[in-house]
């Protein structure tokens, strides 16, 4: 197969001297254009910021399994939408490359790792994990709403030895509607029960009646975090 082409993204930059980056990472059939005008729906005028850029990539669409090999631009193809399904490694590991990329391009505009937040929705959320936990552990923190890993995903296992190996892990912010039918609370709370069994400090917030959606709660909560994860330097 020839080297993945470069994934679009679309960009809201900051309004001040750029010292910091956020990567956010939207749900399946989804597209950063698309992410960053939900987000813009829900708390105006969106996640700005007078230091930090935020980035939307896209997923290449790809023949995803849930919709009967349909293309979707996703970040990753799943075998089906279960906790007890095990991952479809080959298309993870392709994305964490390409990703990758994207973070590569940040740190050589300047922005070291640690002054680098890495975050999704759904799908987004479980394709942040995987590239923090496994390839990107010292940026500054992850997070992951409405999302869930697989119960033997690979991202615990590598949570799991990093923690084993003396080495730290950025911490981790899930938010979760109680009422989402899509990927069920429980799930990204047994997602959150393990990472923190594994040795990776969580916090997760309960949204009572929210369904598989964004909120302005969960917005104004992501933006405070990220602020404190990020706030303004000269660095």
């Amino acid at each position: 197969m020839a080297a993945m082409q470069k994934l679009r993204k679309c960009v809201v930059s900051p309004t001040g001297k750029h010292s910091a980056s956020v990567i956010f990472l939207h749900g399946s059939g989804d597209t950063g254009q698309g992410l960053r005008a939900w987000v813009r729906d829900v708390m105006m005028p969106g996640l700005t910021f007078a230091h930090i850029r935020v980035i939307y990539p896209t997923a290449p669409a790809r023949p995803y399994t849930p919709m009967h090999g349909s293309l979707s631009t996703v970040w990753f193809d799943r075998h089906k939408i279960s906790y007890d399904s095990p991952e479809h490694l080959q298309s993870i590991d392709a994305m964490c490359s390409a990703l990758g990329s994207i973070i590569q391009d940040e740190v050589s505009a300047g922005i070291p790792k640690h002054r680098i937040i890495i975050g999704g929705f759904s799908m987004g959320g479980a394709m942040a994990l995987h590239l923090v936990c496994r390839y990107h552990p010292d940026v500054a923190g992850v997070y992951a709403l409405s999302s869930f890993l697989n119960k033997d995903s690979v991202a615990i296992q590598a949570v799991e030895e990093r923690v084993r190996a003396g080495h730290s892990l950025p911490e981790l912010l899930q938010c979760h509607g109680t009422s989402d039918d899509l990927v069920l609370h429980k799930w990204g709370e047994d997602t959150s029960v393990l990472l923190q069994k594994a040795g990776m400090k969580t916090t997760f917030h309960s949204l009572p009646g929210l369904y598989h959606q964004l909120s302005l709660p969960e917005m104004e909560l992501l933006k405070s975090w990220i602020l404190q994860k990020l706030p303004p330097n000269s660095s």
